[in-house]
């Protein structure tokens, strides 16, 4: 790892998942007795963040919590990771805050609750431009106010720093944006949901590239990636095959992973490669942070399969 490496900036979203794990999902006016209850910090730009740092890269997170009882815990799970949260606020109100039911069977019932999460405006982000013009890459997501994106976008722009954009949940997106993003991440909904259409990759891979990205990566979860550059090479990245058990926050450990690798000097295709290594192992724990791999964790199970990075 380079000592000087300019650092991944995630400008996203940080909750706390409230989990309830029930024999099924209740009907309207329904009461059952769960099984079990927890707390776990969630949310696509922590996850993300968690994901790069657990690899040993200086991550910088710009976002908010509430003044409840989960803001200093969701702040401290991150710095435990290794992610420097000196930009991050308090504001007063709520945190991000999603209640969670999980079926015996694996179905779930979600209600994402911005909190504060909802108030990460176009204020707040020029309070840190520094952090971002110093970004080797920014990371952001679509669970921010749109607002507060296509900003964030512009501001990058303007000073020249690459950003991926996970786009999840998936949600319409401002023209000028696909000439803004040097990354762009969907899974195989969040393509369909752009494109009216999820089944040709390669083709899809095109379509979005036209639209002025200049660069593409379909996460296709047992599929692999395909990786597609403007311009430039194509191509389908194979998937590890693993006993998954928890797929919660996979695409997001692939971002942190990808983002990491390229900014180490990895070829879009080594990196996809690598992001793929990383996420293959997070399926095979439990929670979604939690979840996340080391540098340690990658080469261990990397050299198991007779290969190295």
């Amino acid at each position: 790892m380079q000592e000087a490496c300019k650092p991944i900036v995630v400008v996203g979203s940080v909750t706390m998942d409230m989990v309830t794990c029930t024999p099924q999902i209740p009907r309207i006016g329904q009461t059952i007795i769960g099984t079990s209850f927890s707390t776990t910090p969630g949310g696509k730009g922590a996850n993300q963040a968690v994901a790069a740092a657990r690899l040993g890269y200086p991550v910088q997170f710009v976002g908010m919590v509430g003044d409840d009882i989960y803001g200093p815990q969701l702040i401290q799970n991150l710095a435990d990771a290794g992610v420097d949260t000196s930009a991050m606020e308090t504001t007063s109100g709520p945190s991000g805050l999603a209640p969670i039911f999980l079926a015996a069977n694996g179905q779930n019932a979600i209600v994402v609750v911005p909190g504060a999460n909802g108030k990460v405006d176009s204020t707040y982000v020029d309070k840190h431009i520094d952090v971002i013009r110093n970004a080797g890459m920014v990371l952001c997501q679509l669970e921010l106010p749109m607002a507060t994106i296509d900003h964030t976008l512009n501001v990058c722009a303007e000073l020249g720093v690459p950003v991926m954009l996970d786009p999840a949940p998936a949600a319409g997106l401002s023209d000028s944006v696909w000439k803004q993003v040097a990354w762009f991440t969907p899974n195989e909904t969040e393509a369909a949901f752009y494109l009216n259409d999820g089944s040709y990759p390669e083709l899809i891979a095109q379509e979005l590239l036209e639209r002025g990205l200049r660069g593409v990566v379909l996460k296709r979860g047992a599929e692999g990636a395909y990786v597609a550059i403007a311009g430039g090479a194509a191509g389908w990245v194979k998937p590890f095959a693993v006993d998954a058990i928890d797929t919660v926050a996979a695409g997001d450990c692939f971002n942190g992973a990808f983002a990491v690798a390229l900014l180490e000097g990895k070829s879009p295709l080594a990196a996809a490669r690598f992001a793929c290594a990383a996420s293959a192992i997070s399926v095979t724990r439990r929670g979604a942070q939690a979840s996340m791999p080391t540098y340690a964790d990658l080469n261990a199970f990397l050299a198991d399969r007779g290969e190295t990075m």
